[in-house]
């Protein structure tokens, strides 16, 4: 643990690690909460591998926040084909009124699976390639959780492709981009925003598909957007990652062009953002030098930039991180054949 001057650290005594047999990239925390064994309470956490060959694997870990415990089960995991692009749970399981869990995942296609007690069932794959031997690889894909029957997926042939996954269909397929789409995020029903290799933030509205709005572009032209989340307290910010950057930037979608904010202190490129689910002020950070960073926006940045409010020290590249909104407390981050769940 590296001591800080800059606010306090996240605690390692404050978390567990699972330790795969695999290098990890694709991670998900379940929004369904099952009952453990004496009143416990349990949540699915998915990870995937990320192995340069067509059979890949993901794993559905239970994580008990009581006992701060992953354990895995033999039965809960599934060979995947090429490593998984995403992983994500169903993000309001109480509008699905199942009684199951569903996961889906990306890569060559889009995947729909039935997460159920001691096994796992393929539900759908959806493909909208029109010719069978070609299928353009899915970036990233986000859940609609407003209206839980959409999913938006990003693409390298420059489209997003909105699904409809009740019915199997694609409800619009847009040239998003001028190169390949990297990210996809929801803000409401019906409006998403992508990020992209053109380097620019655009958002779409689906009552006007015609036309997007980019709301920043990359400083230096070309530079690749990789990832990209919108506040969900306050659909007026969002934020994203530049290729090899060690800055995240804050926009506010009211005034384009200007960030509102840029946080600079990793030592290297950042590979994941996440805003904290319950509070519009707060946003995650994880990269390459190892470290995630917790941030507190304020309501005036001073002229010397902004300072982390704690960090956490992980020792290897961090690849991807996860802050759930089921579990509030608890940060997900992947790291080399690590999962580590860290309370914030």
């Amino acid at each position: 643990m590296e001591n800080s001057t800059q606010g306090s650290n996240l605690r390692s005594e404050n978390s567990v690690t699972y330790e795969s047999p695999y290098p990890i990239f694709a991670m998900a925390v379940s929004s369904f909460a099952a009952a453990a064994h004496h009143g416990l309470r349990r949540r699915s956490v998915a990870v995937g591998s990320f192995l340069e060959e067509y059979k890949n694997r993901v794993e559905i870990l239970s994580f008990e926040e009581d006992t701060v415990t992953l354990k895995t089960n033999p039965g809960l995991a599934f060979d995947h084909p090429y490593p998984p692009t995403k992983l994500m749970f169903h993000p309001n399981p109480a509008a699905s009124m199942k009684s199951t869990d569903l996961l889906v995942s990306s890569g060559d296609y889009l995947r729909l699976w039935e997460v159920r007690e001691a096994s796992i069932e393929p539900v759908s794959t959806l493909n909208n390639s029109k010719t069978s031997e070609y299928c353009a690889p899915l970036t990233s894909f986000d859940w609609n959780e407003v209206e839980p029957r959409r999913i938006g997926t990003s693409s390298i042939d420059t489209t997003c492709t909105i699904w409809d996954i009740e019915k199997g269909v694609v409800e619009t397929q847009l040239i998003a981009h001028d190169k390949e789409v990297y990210d996809i995020a929801w803000g409401e029903a019906g409006v998403f925003a992508s990020v992209s290799a053109d380097g620019s933030v655009r958002i779409f509205d689906l009552r006007d598909k015609e036309h997007s709005t980019i709301i920043y572009e990359s400083p230096q032209p070309d530079t690749p957007l990789l990832r990209l989340a919108w506040n969900k307290q306050d659909l007026r910010y969002m934020a994203t990652i530049l290729m090899d950057s060690n800055k995240v930037v804050i926009l506010d979608i009211r005034s384009p062009a200007m960030p509102v904010a840029e946080l600079e202190r990793h030592n290297a490129s950042v590979n994941a953002i996440a805003w904290d689910p319950q509070s519009s002020r707060h946003i995650s950070s994880a990269g390459d030098d190892g470290q995630a960073l917790i941030w507190e926006l304020p309501t005036v940045a001073g002229p010397n930039g902004i300072d982390p409010m704690s960090m956490y020290s992980a020792g290897a590249e961090i690849n991807q991180l996860q802050w759930s909104a089921a579990q509030p407390d608890w940060i997900a981050i992947a790291f080399s054949n690590k999962l580590q769940m860290l309370k914030v």
